[in-house]
Order: C-alpha cells, then sequence, then structure tokens
C-alpha cells in the first residue's frame, strides 16, 4: 500500500515522462491511498490538458473513464478536522500550496502519524522535498 498525490496518479490516466514508472509502482503494489480531493484535482489537470488541446480523439473521455475506475478502487483519507489542522501545521512548516498541505496532512492520517510506514508517491517536486522532511520515503 502506498500513498499517491494526484500528480503520480495523473501519470497513470495521460502519458507523462513519470508514467512508465508510475506504472511499474502501481503494478508491484496495486492498493492506492489518497486524499478524497485527488479525484477532483486529477480531473481538474485533465480538463486544462483537454482545453490546452492535448488530447487526440475520445482521449480526455478515456482518461476520465480511467479515472472514474481507479477511483473506484482507491481508499480515500476523509477531509476531517484532524486533517485540516495537520495541514494548517504544514503550512507554516513547508512552502506548499493548499491542496498540497492537504495531500501531506492525508498520507500523514494514513500512515498514521509514522510516514516510515508508508511510501508516497509524488510528481510534485515541493510536495516531494516537504513529505521527505516529515519522513516519508518518496518515489
Amino acid at each position: 500500500m502506498k500513498y499517491w498525490d494526484s500528480s503520480a496518479l495523473v501519470a497513470l490516466l495521460v502519458e507523462e515522462p513519470q508514467s512508465a514508472e508510475r506504472r511499474a509502482t502501481i503494478r508491484e503494489d496495486p492498493v492506492v491511498v489518497t486524499w478524497w480531493g485527488s479525484r477532483i484535482e486529477c480531473a481538474s489537470a485533465l480538463n486544462r490538458l483537454e482545453r490546452e488541446r492535448r488530447f487526440e480523439g475520445d482521449g480526455f473521455d478515456r482518461s476520465m473513464d480511467q479515472l472514474g475506475l481507479l477511483a473506484a478502487s482507491w481508499i480515500e483519507i476523509e477531509p476531517l478536522g484532524q486533517v485540516r489542522k495537520r495541514a494548517m501545521r504544514l503550512l507554516r512548516l513547508h512552502p506548499l500550496r493548499a491542496a498540497d498541505a492537504l495531500q501531506l496532512a492525508a498520507a500523514l492520517a494514513a500512515a498514521d502519524e509514522d510516514p516510515q510506514q508508508l511510501d508516497l508517491v509524488c510528481s510534485d517536486d515541493r510536495l516531494s522535498r516537504a513529505a521527505h522532511r516529515e519522513g516519508f520515503i518518496v518515489r
């Protein structure tokens, strides 16, 4: 089981430089844990790519369908008050955007506050650095 940030999940849905590595990671361990907002973040990224005309044919629809299938099988960390409180603390400690602080707070919740217990799969440099400083093994 690994915690997946939305940046890493998007690499499963569209072809990116990290896509092959991300597909290998999910094949080796198909259990995905993520924040409840990841589906929205992924949909946002896919819609941005669609607006930029980066899909061919029905590529957008296929990616959105793939997102739905993936989301149906992952474990979501709910938007609990404790996650919000952790995110507020993380914003004081790390140069994160709000959604990234929520992702990291949810990862800490999934790890029961012991980051060594759960690898974090992430393609965002800023979030990766903060997660590493919090003690996660970042893939």
